[in-house]
């Protein structure tokens, strides 16, 4: 071939080339054209440290939001973004998912309840997890979260304790209001569970005075209606039983030292007897006096070849623990006397706060007895047995029992879990993802991955580094919604108005 046609048809391949190439390009920029709306009209944090409880932290991230959900998480510089957005500058910030609360009681102080929801608002805490409680009374909370998703926490509920005969919280006193329904019979608790069911509950809740018979038709019911059982071992059980009928979680881990010990056995056959020859008492006097007479002899006999068989069954059923380690361990750790924590009391109704502060003034005059060291000392022991086993744990406080504050109480609690044994990131873990995975949720919860619904927290400080840096909130996203630091200041300065 002649020279000057070589140079002809390499002239011709490279124009070709070239044209393909500007085909691509102009498809491309198309492509990209079309994608710009998607982008458009958004709120993005640019510049972001994003924590994922699952692998951890992740810096210079831009992370945009569109109407409640996350539509996009990448590095910083590798998008070009429409001037139409809402642009914040996230540098030197955390985001992270929304916290849980996973075990409050709206119906326990009917008088704070009102208040509940801004106070876990402008704590971080987008979700909880109602334990117990007159159904109406929760309902009424989950059916306002539902209808004010921007401005409420999310609000899952188990309805009322369900209990055996006699029941523990039966509206006797003060200390025992009436959260539970109680049951003489397998017809009675069918028919009471159904009621709940009827009433779209997320969970069911056993309490202590149940059988083994009424225990095995809640847990037969509750897998026939797509429900997860919580609550207390029944004091008529062990806990490997328990946990093979189906029971999904335990909290405060109650009743779990007295499966652990050498004489477990002994134990139980004893509190039968005590079941029977108490059976015509009040509910709560019975269980104190059951815990009284075994919680420290267990604690005394533990023995970790038993705990071992118990963890075990645990952990082969997910038989997650809510261990409320902030709770438990409050006779000797005493959150409630730091002055740094009473801070939040004063966003509390005047009558609560008042009653709070007198009663601790008496309480801290007591000194913690021997069994409440002991018991301390098995609890953070334990939680960390659990944990390295692999069960489940989520993050509860029990609010606002025992002086715990809506809300504030969620911090203290992820404080006591890390001093426990949990890493900052495990603990993290038992506040977002955890929680999100016990109702199904997870694939739109918890994390901070794009398809989720926008349910965040922006901290000025590493929670990883120290997790009391949970407290250092820069704003909270609830539903997609953006509520910065004045605004939450504005809720607890008009809860502070008495």
């Amino acid at each position: 071939m002649h020279i000057s046609q070589r140079k002809r048809l390499s002239y011709l391949n490279i124009m070709m080339f070239r044209a393909i190439l500007l085909s691509w390009t102009l498809l491309l920029v198309i492509g990209c054209k079309k994608d710009l709306p998607f982008f458009e009209d958004a709120t993005c944090f640019t510049n972001i440290s994003v924590i994922d409880p699952e692998h951890g932290l992740a810096s210079d991230q831009t992370v945009i939001i569109k109407n409640n959900k996350i539509i996009k998480v990448a590095d910083s510089n590798s998008l070009d973004l429409s001037p139409k957005n809402n642009m914040v500058d996230g540098t030197g910030q955390y985001m992270m998912p929304g916290l849980w609360d996973a075990h409050v009681h709206f119906a326990f102080m009917e008088e704070l309840a009102p208040s509940m929801f801004d106070l876990f608002l402008a704590y971080g805490i987008t979700s909880v997890r109602d334990t117990g409680g007159k159904i109406d009374f929760v309902k009424s909370y989950k059916d306002k979260s539902l209808q004010n998703p921007e401005t409420s926490p999310r609000v899952m509920i188990a309805g009322p304790l369900l209990d055996g005969m006699p029941n523990v919280y039966d509206g006797s006193d003060a200390s025992r209001p009436p959260l539970s329904v109680g049951s003489s019979n397998i017809e009675e608790l069918t028919k009471n569970i159904k009621d709940l069911i009827e009433k779209d509950v997320d969970l069911l809740k056993a309490y202590e005075m149940l059988t083994p018979e009424q225990f095995a038709v809640l847990n037969q019911l509750a897998q026939e209606n797509g429900l997860k059982v919580t609550g207390h071992v029944p004091l008529s059980m062990d806990v490997i039983t328990a946990s093979n009928l189906g029971m999904k979680s335990m909290e405060h881990m109650r009743n779990i030292e007295l499966s652990c010990a050498s004489n477990s056995t002994e134990l139980l056959e004893q509190r039968k007897n005590l079941l029977y020859d108490g059976r015509n008492d009040q509910g709560g006097i019975l269980r104190s006096r059951i815990h009284s007479a075994q919680r420290a002899n267990a604690i005394e006999n533990y023995s970790e070849k038993k705990a071992d068989e118990v963890l075990d069954a645990l952990y082969k059923n997910q038989t997650w623990q809510i261990p409320t380690l902030a709770l438990s361990t409050g006779f000797t750790k005493r959150p409630f006397a730091k002055a740094e924590f009473q801070e939040s009391f004063k966003y509390l109704p005047s009558s609560v706060e008042e009653n709070w502060k007198n009663r601790i003034t008496q309480t801290i005059k007591q000194s913690p007895t021997e069994f409440h060291h002991q018991y301390t000392d098995w609890m953070f022991k334990m939680v960390k047995k659990i944990n390295d086993k692999g069960i489940g744990i989520m993050a509860g406080t029990d609010c606002p029992i025992f002086y715990l504050t809506p809300g504030r109480s969620l911090h203290e609690e992820l404080s006591v879990l890390v001093k426990a044994g949990l890493s900052p990131l495990e603990a993290i873990e038992s506040a977002t993802i955890r929680p999100a995975e016990y109702f199904g949720i997870e694939k739109e919860l918890g994390n901070v991955r794009e398809g989720m619904l926008a349910d965040l927290l922006i901290l000025d400080a590493n929670p990883i580094d120290d997790i009391n840096n949970t407290l250092k909130i820069n704003s909270v996203i609830r539903n997609g919604n953006l509520i910065n630091r004045a605004a939450l200041d504005k809720l607890l300065n008009d809860l502070d108005t008495k």
